[in-house]
This record gives C-alpha cells, sequence and structure tokens, in this order.
C-alpha cells in the first residue's frame, strides 16, 4: 500500500514538475506604452523603440517551449544607471540589462559586467556576425561583454517642403546639406527670410537635453579628426583647435538666430510635426515616426521628409554612435537554468535584429541583415553610418558625466549667450573634477 502511494504521489507530481515555469528578469528603458502594446504579438505591426520591445517579450513569453517567462523591469531613461548601480549594491540584480555601449567600461572596472563570451558559444552567436561598429561596442580588452542590438546615431531630419519654398534643394527635388559653418549659416538666413520658420530645432532645455548638444559637437569633432583625448585618457583637452570648432559652430549658429532657444524635446519634437522648423536634430530612432507622419496629408511633413547623416562640415565623414546592448550583470543568473533561459532569450532578441532596427530606427547591429534593412524607407541614407560611426573608447571614465557636461556647456553657448572660449575653458575645469572624482 505504502509502494502504491508513493507511485501515485510522483504520477501526480510529474504534471506539476514539467509545468514549472523558469523566470528571467529583464531590465530596460525605452518607455511603457502597455495601453498600445500590451497584448501585442504581431512584430511586424509594432513601431517605435517600445511598441517593437514590448512586442517581441509577449512573443517570447507566449511561444517558447522552454518554459520561460521574461518579467520586464521598464526604468525611466534618466536615472537608469544609477538605479541599475544601486539595485546591484542592493542584491536585486536582473538577469538581464540593457546598457549603451558608452557605459560598458565603467561598469566593467566596477566588477558589475562580465564577459559572456561563453554564453555566445551556447547560443550559437559568432562576434564575427557582428557589424564591425557594433563589435568594437561591446569588446574590450579582447573579451565581449554584451550582445549588441543596435547602432544609433545623431542625423538632420528635413522638413523638404520647408527647404522647396526657400529654394535650397536640388535638381531632384531634395534638401541641399550644407558643407561648411558658413554654408550652414547662409541656410539658416535663407530658411528665414524666404519661410519665417526657424532653421534648426534641438532639444536645449529638458531633463537630459543636454546630450542631444553632445552628439552634434562629437560629430563635428570627429569630422575634424579631432578627439578630446588627444594625450591619454586621464586628462582632458578641450582647448585644441578641432574642439574650439566644434564650440564654435553652435556658437556661430546661436548669434545668428539659426538654432531654437530655450525649448525642450516634446516642444522640439512637436514643433518638426507642425512645421515650425526646417531640421531637426535628433537621432536615428525618430525615423520611423516621421515617416508616418510624412504619409498623412493633413500633416506639414506630408510627401515632404527625408533624413541624412549629421552634416560634415568640416574635412571628413564622420558621425558620432553609440549602442544598445545587453548585458548580464554579476550575480543576476548564478542558478544554471536562470543562465541557460536567459541565454535562450538573448538568441531569440537576436534572430529578431532586423525587427528592432525596422521599428526602433536605429542600424542594426547584426550584419546579415544590413542589405534588408538597407531597403526600408529613407535608410539608403544612413547605411554608411557603422563604417565612419565614432566613439570614446572604453577606457575613458565617466563617459555620460562627459556627454552631460559637455552639452550643457553648448546650452550655455544656445541659451545663455556664452562664447566657444568661454564654453571650452569651462568644460576644461569640469573635466579635471570629472576624472579626479574616480
Amino acid at each position: 500500500m505504502l509502494a502504491a502511494a508513493l507511485l501515485g504521489a510522483s504520477v501526480l507530481a510529474m504534471p506539476a514538475m514539467a509545468q514549472q515555469k523558469t523566470e528571467i528578469t529583464f531590465a530596460r528603458f525605452f518607455g511603457s506604452c502597455e495601453s498600445d502594446y500590451g497584448n501585442s504579438q504581431d512584430v511586424a505591426k509594432a513601431r517605435g523603440e517600445c511598441g517593437v520591445m514590448t512586442t517581441l517579450v509577449n512573443l517570447f513569453n507566449a511561444t517558447n517551449k522552454d518554459n520561460i517567462v521574461v518579467k520586464p523591469q521598464v526604468i525611466e531613461w534618466g536615472p537608469y544607471y544609477q538605479q541599475l548601480t544601486a539595485r546591484v549594491a542592493a542584491r536585486d540584480i536582473p538577469t538581464i540589462a540593457v546598457m549603451h555601449s558608452a557605459q560598458i567600461g565603467d561598469f566593467v572596472r566596477a566588477r558589475i559586467v562580465e564577459p559572456i563570451d561563453a554564453d555566445l558559444k551556447a547560443m550559437g552567436i559568432s562576434p564575427d556576425e557582428f557589424t564591425k561598429n557594433a563589435r568594437t561596442a561591446v569588446t574590450m580588452d579582447g573579451k565581449v561583454y554584451a550582445l549588441p542590438w543596435d547602432t544609433h546615431s545623431w542625423l538632420w531630419h528635413f522638413n523638404v517642403n520647408l527647404f522647396k519654398k526657400a529654394g535650397l534643394v536640388d535638381a531632384n527635388g531634395q534638401p541641399i546639406v550644407p558643407r561648411s559653418v558658413d554654408e550652414m549659416l547662409a541656410q539658416a538666413a535663407t530658411i528665414k527670410e524666404k519661410t519665417g520658420k526657424q532653421y534648426i530645432l534641438l532639444a536645449t532645455s529638458g531633463s537630459g537635453d543636454s546630450a542631444s548638444s553632445t552628439r552634434g559637437y562629437y560629430s563635428w569633432l570627429y569630422d575634424q579628426g579631432g578627439t578630446i583625448f588627444p594625450n591619454g585618457f586621464e586628462k582632458a583637452d578641450f582647448k585644441t583647435p578641432e574642439s574650439l570648432a566644434a564650440f564654435g559652430a553652435f556658437e556661430k549658429l546661436a548669434r545668428a538666430g539659426g538654432v531654437s532657444k530655450g525649448i525642450d524635446g516634446s516642444g522640439a519634437l512637436g514643433g518638426f510635426l507642425n512645421g515650425d522648423g526646417a531640421v531637426m536634430m535628433t537621432g536615428t530612432w525618430r525615423i520611423d515616426d516621421f515617416v508616418a507622419a510624412s504619409e498623412k496629408p493633413d500633416s506639414p511633413l506630408y510627401h515632404g521628409y527625408t533624413t541624412r547623416v549629421f552634416p560634415n562640415l568640416f574635412k571628413q565623414p564622420a558621425v558620432w554612435t553609440d549602442n544598445h546592448t545587453w548585458v548580464m550583470p554579476r550575480g543576476g543568473s548564478t542558478k544554471p537554468e536562470v543562465r541557460k533561459a536567459a541565454q535562450v532569450f538573448l538568441k531569440f532578441l537576436w534572430d529578431h535584429n532586423f525587427d528592432w532596427a525596422r521599428g526602433g530606427g536605429h542600424l542594426p547591429a547584426r550584419e546579415s541583415v544590413m542589405a534588408d534593412y538597407a531597403k526600408l524607407p529613407l535608410r539608403q541614407y544612413v547605411v554608411d553610418i557603422p563604417s565612419i560611426g565614432h566613439a570614446l573608447p572604453h577606457e575613458v571614465r565617466r563617459q555620460f558625466g562627459f556627454q552631460a557636461m559637455i552639452g550643457e556647456e553648448i546650452v550655455n553657448i544656445i541659451n545663455g549667450g556664452r562664447t566657444a572660449e568661454q564654453a571650452a575653458t569651462a568644460a576644461q575645469e569640469r573635466s579635471e573634477a570629472l576624472l579626479r572624482g574616480r
């Protein structure tokens, strides 16, 4: 009787064991959009970073055969890295976390992020599949620390209708992209005279808007072959001719009234969609939104939108880039079954890299899907970004601190009337304090 009872108990337990779920936590930003995509599983119809990311998680949870459940932890972009650091200190560590490649160096030095070479091998993913830009972004000292997800960059988004009205289009009706600071200033004057609209819309007054200016500064610095670390990574130099010229481009633009003052991100976005500006400086992630607007007959962008890589005003094509990546923080997947589940989910994401690039607007990290990406609307104008993109090396500490600080000084030029020399001097002093605070 006892043996029969034990046998019966084991039989009853088997279905329960078979249904046991493995949960992994997934820390990310990209916003929350449950009202639109909370139940969505159709990736082909998802648009925008949040829509695609939410839909991919929904699809994985609904279709994976390994009884894995991904639990998203959506965190606001602004405090994301401070919260991630605090969670690690409190031992509340996510299994997988999104991380900009610009942050990888600091998190590796803090021993929070560890190599995933063995995980990639287990997933059947070779770093040879990464674009050159993406591979550099996730590699440090010969080891891979993250699965790259994209390359994103800084663009000029054009209201072609205003450029036509101002007579600033070529024979094919495409906007003429300035090739020097003087040409840019001449365009600003023409746009104002012929249309009465602002030349460039740039967010400079909201929380986090300083990064917008920095991305333009870096792009114009790299156009000249310049760097803020000409003599090693322990001390920055903002007084080089190239740095002063990059600051100077913003000073000249501001003094000419060619760039908006005192508006935040929503103001710049709304202004561009409403036809109040000829150019908006923002990232690759806005392409799909603006394409959608250009298809609406009641939009000022109707049949009148295009985009280009941030213009080279100096010597060589170059542009700022960063990358979203996926890391597995140390201590977040100590159980073998959790680590395996994380690998399965990351492989799923890698297989959907094109869906992210299509809907999110960024360039793919997977070389094999670049050809298909180039066929998407207007992407032919940005596919060169991985080959001309530049970023600070991982050896540079506190890269997001530099991003905020440089942008704040450019905001002081635009909104406060500072000169390029004054901004460079302030940046020099602040950079030394930033690097002292190890």
